[in-house]
């Protein structure tokens, strides 16, 4: 148990390494296996053509090959939405998944419903519809150039748009619903490029500029987390379904690529906030929700290709590092999916050890570049570091492009750095001193890097002396995070005592006789091991020691006892003693002769009732004829069969309390009918007298 606490108590300090650090790496081959199970379709196709869409869209943006063919009920669907008068949202994802898989759509259709949609668009009070509306005449003129989708009133629909506006940037869903949302301002933003690109005339500049004014107000709000992560949040906005965070930023980053993507002057928004909303896009991982890794997905790709900054990740692809195995530290630069960075320059501005922010290990260095892997290397890190924790402070310097396209850098990169070594273990002792003059009885040179064990002797008059020396590869003094001996008693009883760190060597002394209360008066053998640990020591271990045979004092009336051993948790799964169970011996009863008289005598009473019965001359003449009474008389014959089937069940296996609750409702029920039998009986009777 000691050495699985030991190795748990490393395991646990490198866990914590690797989570300190937030890596981000752009997209890649894990996502693509992970989007073909998330986008497989059913039995050929897809349960809406939103989701055909957004599977398209996936295969499209992460190039993925084997794809399943869906054309041919996608087709049908498409077709059949856009030959009926569906609603706008149902149009707009048909024209959608029309322009990935070019369904055959007549042109008379199409105009047919580009007429459709700008009425909706003149009468629209919904933003929704509004955006629907738009989209899809957008995509139509993008599928075809012989329908007219322009508008003719387009400062109209760009003024619909603007007046659902908010001061902080955001937009309600409809004039009646006074609540705003964020996820609505990216729905706003991709609407008024539609209508920029639809406006038959112009559309005035000082709106344009107005709507620019409402992103950076909507910049304003945005959330930050510490380590430069940008996102929206969503409030709950009355009447419509809450969005999480993912989605909301999704929204704003696709509306905010379409209006940047459709004015000739460029946003000014800063490139830090726009690599911030990379690092939240990647920072989530690879979601397992399909709706979630479209939004991410389609969400960086339209950073990657934005007129803002396109965002640049500067990525260490392993964190951990061995001084032993002469490991090189490779950086690598890519944009959001993966694709090539612009011709750069990746600098170590700066490394120091964590604790340590005002000493650095080295000046700037420049890091050269592997053009075959496409990786900045490293590669004198042995020279200027040791063992432990670092961070190393990288920049970009971009050279000149060929195209105009901006990049955003983020400035100085901070990356926690972990370098791991063979810690060299060193004048190991252990000795046996005399507590009163404080000379060595006893010593022995001990060797942990081996399997050397001592035997040693002492009495509650002695103390117990150990120490070592850790040194690092350039011979400093290596200090790790855990150093203990442990000491356990022939009956189990353990005992845990820190070893204390002096500066040059690690030292322990066990005085005895000011623990012989704390080891219970229990003399005898008692097993030493000694444990040393930390993360970046790829050496740890536990060794144990040996033993020393230790002659305490005996136990006062009044000392300290040892606690009870420890209960194995297994042995409740083990076997039990054997349960011996003796019947009692069964009750005598009457012979058998003796029982079948009892059971005649109980059968007589009804052989006499079926005897009277004979006597009394039993027949059906007095039958009643009219449907009423007979159906009474009826009834009342079924209930007294019911009675005697009662009393064969009481028999059989009722109870006597549940016997006499069913014979009370059949009493009841007998009382009725056949007082309503025996009256018509009686009347009858009369009748004939009369006669």
């Amino acid at each position: 148990m000691a050495r699985n606490l030991a190795a748990f108590l490393v395991l646990l300090l490198s866990i914590s390494i690797y989570e300190a650090a937030t890596i981000y790496e752009p997209i890649s081959d894990s996502h693509r296996t992970v989007a073909l199970e998330l986008f497989a379709p059913v039995n050929g196709s897809y349960a809406s053509l939103e989701d055909t869409y957004e599977a398209l869209s996936i295969y499209e943006i992460l190039a993925i090959e084997k794809k399943p063919d869906v054309s041919t009920t996608a087709c049908k669907k498409v077709l059949e939405i856009l030959g009926s008068s569906s609603p706008p949202k149902d149009v707009f994802y048909a024209l959608k998944v029309n322009g990935k898989l070019k369904c055959k759509v007549d042109e008379k259709v199409l105009k047919d419903i580009a007429s459709r949609l700008k009425a909706t668009v003149s009468d629209a009070s919904t933003l929704l519809d509004i955006y629907h509306s738009i989209g899809s005449l957008v995509l139509i003129k993008d599928q075809t150039s012989n329908v007219d989708v322009l508008l003719a009133d387009g400062d109209g629909a760009f003024q619909s748009i603007k007046a659902l506006s908010q001061s902080d940037g955001r937009w309600r869903y409809s004039s009646d619903n006074p609540e705003s949302s964020t996820y609505a301002a990216g729905l706003a933003l991709e609407a008024f490029a539609g209508v920029i690109s639809l406006a038959s005339s112009e559309i005035d500049q000082s709106k344009i500029d107005t709507v620019k004014n409402d992103i950076l107000k909507l910049f304003d709000s945005i959330e930050k987390y510490d380590d430069g992560t940008f996102y929206f949040d969503e409030k709950i906005v009355g009447g419509h379904e809450h969005q999480g965070s993912l989605s909301t930023t999704a929204s704003v980053v696709r509306g905010l690529t379409a209006f940047s993507a459709i004015t000739s002057e460029k946003l000014n928004l800063p490139g830090d906030k726009i690599l911030g909303l990379a690092k939240f896009f990647l920072g989530i991982g690879i979601p397992g929700d399909a709706k979630d890794f479209f939004n991410q997905i389609e969400s960086l790709a339209f950073l990657e290709n934005n007129k803002i900054a396109t965002p640049l990740i500067l990525s260490v692809p392993e964190t951990v590092f061995s001084l032993t195995n002469q490991d090189l530290l490779k950086v690598k630069v890519n944009t959001v999916l993966g694709s090539a960075a612009p011709p750069l320059t990746v600098k170590l501005v700066r490394g120091f050890k964590i604790g340590a922010e005002d000493s650095s290990i080295f000046e700037s260095k420049e890091l050269q570049y592997d053009s075959k892997r496409g990786l900045h290397v490293f590669s004198f890190l042995s020279k200027h570091v040791d063992v432990g924790s670092y961070m190393f402070v990288f920049e970009m310097v971009l050279h000149g492009t060929d195209d105009d396209k901006v990049y955003a850098t983020g400035g100085q990169i901070h990356v926690p750095i972990y370098v791991t070594g063979i810690i060299k273990v060193g004048s190991a002792e252990i000795a046996v001193l005399d507590s009163d003059l404080g000379s060595v009885e006893t010593q022995k040179t001990l060797d942990l890097s081996g399997n050397n064990v001592v035997s040693l002797s002492a009495n509650h008059l002695q103390k117990l002396r150990l120490s070592f020396q850790l040194t690092m590869p350039n011979d400093r003094a290596f200090k790790p995070h855990q150093a203990f001996l442990k000491l356990r008693h022939e009956t189990k009883v353990e005992h845990i005592f820190v070893v204390g760190n002096t500066g040059q060597k690690f030292e322990i002394i066990l005085d005895f006789l000011g623990l012989v209360e704390k080891f219970f008066y229990l003399s005898g053998r008692y097993d030493m091991e000694l444990t040393v640990g930390d993360a970046v020591m790829e050496n740890s271990f536990l060794r144990p020691l040996g033993h020393v045979e230790l002659d305490l004092p005996v136990a006062p009336e009044k000392g300290s006892r040892p606690p009870a051993p420890p209960v194995d948790p297994y042995s409740r799964y083990g076997p039990k003693e054997e349960i011996i169970h003796f019947f009692r011996a069964p009750e005598k009863r009457p012979p058998q002769n003796l029982s079948l008289v009892f059971l005649t005598l109980t059968l007589l009473p009804l052989i006499g009732f079926l005897v009277g019965l004979l006597r009394l001359g039993v027949n059906l003449k007095n039958f009643p004829s009219s449907p009423v009474n007979a159906l009474y008389a009826a009834l009342f014959h079924v209930g007294i069969a019911a009675v005697l089937l009662l009393y064969v069940l009481f028999w059989l296996k009722l109870d006597l309390f549940t016997t006499l609750k069913a014979l009370g409702l059949l009493g009841a029920f007998l009382m009725f009918v056949g007082h309503r039998t025996l009256s018509y009986l009686a009347s009858t009777s009369a009748k004939l007298k009369s006669a």
